[in-house]
C-alpha cells in the first residue's frame, strides 16, 4: 500500500501470518505508526490494497474491520474502571451494558485484572494499564491485533517482566499480529518476522536472526547491536 505524507510516501508491503507477530521497526519519523494508521482505517491509502484473510478492508470504516488496536498510552478512558474499560470493546460491537459486563468477566480473570476491576486508569501502574488495554483489544475478538510501541510508557524496571507477559498472551492469539516497535528487545522476545521501515520505503525484511547476521543498512546495523531501549 501507498500513504501520501507531507514529507514523504510511505510504500509497504506487508505479509503477516496468523500466529506469527510482524514487527514493523524503524528510526522515529520512518512511517511505522502511519502504516498502522492505515491498517486500522485511520489514515487512507492512495494506492493499494487491505487484506484480511478473504476480506477487504480498504473500504470498510475503521470499526468494521474487526481490527483490535493497542495504542503506545494505552488510552483507557480516565471516567472509566477496569472493567468498563474492558467491557467498552463489546458494547462498540453492539453488546449491551450487561452482557457487556458479563462477557468482560473471563478477560478479567485471564490478564489477572479481577482485583482491580473497580479502579480506574489513574489507579493503576504502567504494567496493569497495559494489560487493561491488551484485554479491552481482544475482548472484541479481533481478527488481527496492532500494538503501537507497547513498552514506550513503561518504566525500565518492568519492562522485561511486562514484555516476558505480553509474549504469552500474543502466543494465544491465532489472529496476526504487527508490533510497531524501535526497541532490539521487544523484536527479538515479541516477534516472529521483522520489516524495517525507513523513510517510507522497506529496507530490509526478514528474522531477528536474519538481521542480526546480515544488517543492509547502518539503522540496522545499530539497532542490532543494541541490548535495551
Amino acid at each position: 500500500m501507498r500513504i501520501e505524507r507531507a514529507d514523504f510516501p510511505t510504500s509497504v508491503t506487508l505479509d503477516v501470518r496468523a500466529g506469527q507477530p510482524l514487527a514493523l521497526v524503524g528510526p522515529n519519523g520512518a512511517g511505522k505508526t502511519t502504516v498502522l494508521h492505515a491498517i486500522a482505517g485511520h489514515l487512507p491509502i492512495m494506492i493499494g490494497s487491505i487484506q484480511l484473510g478473504d476480506r477487504e478492508l480498504v473500504e470498510l470504516a475503521p470499526e468494521a474491520r474487526r481490527i483490535g488496536v493497542v495504542f503506545q498510552d494505552f488510552l483507557l478512558f480516565p471516567h472509566l474502571t477496569v472493567a468498563d474499560n474492558v467491557a467498552y470493546g463489546l458494547r462498540m460491537c453492539g453488546s449491551g451494558r450487561k452482557p457487556a459486563r458479563a462477557a468482560t468477566l473471563p478477560w478479567l480473570e485471564r490478564f489477572d485484572l479481577s482485583d482491580l476491576a473497580g479502579r480506574y486508569p489513574h489507579e493503576l501502574s504502567g504494567g496493569q494499564a497495559q494489560r487493561v488495554a491488551l484485554a479491552r483489544a481482544l475482548a472484541a475478538e479481533p481478527e488481527a491485533l496492532l500494538l503501537d510501541e507497547p513498552m514506550a510508557a513503561l518504566d525500565v524496571e518492568i519492562r522485561d517482566e511486562v514484555r516476558a507477559q505480553l509474549a504469552d498472551h500474543l502466543r494465544d492469539f491465532a489472529g496476526p499480529t504487527v508490533i510497531v516497535t524501535h526497541s532490539a528487545a521487544d523484536v527479538a522476545a515479541l516477534a516472529a518476522d521483522v520489516v524495517v521501515l525507513e523513510r517510507g520505503a522497506v529496507t530490509q525484511r526478514g528474522t531477528w536472526e536474519s538481521l542480526r547476521a546480515a544488517p543492509a543498512t547502518p539503522y540496522v546495523a545499530r539497532l542490532v547491536e543494541r541490548r535495551e531501549e
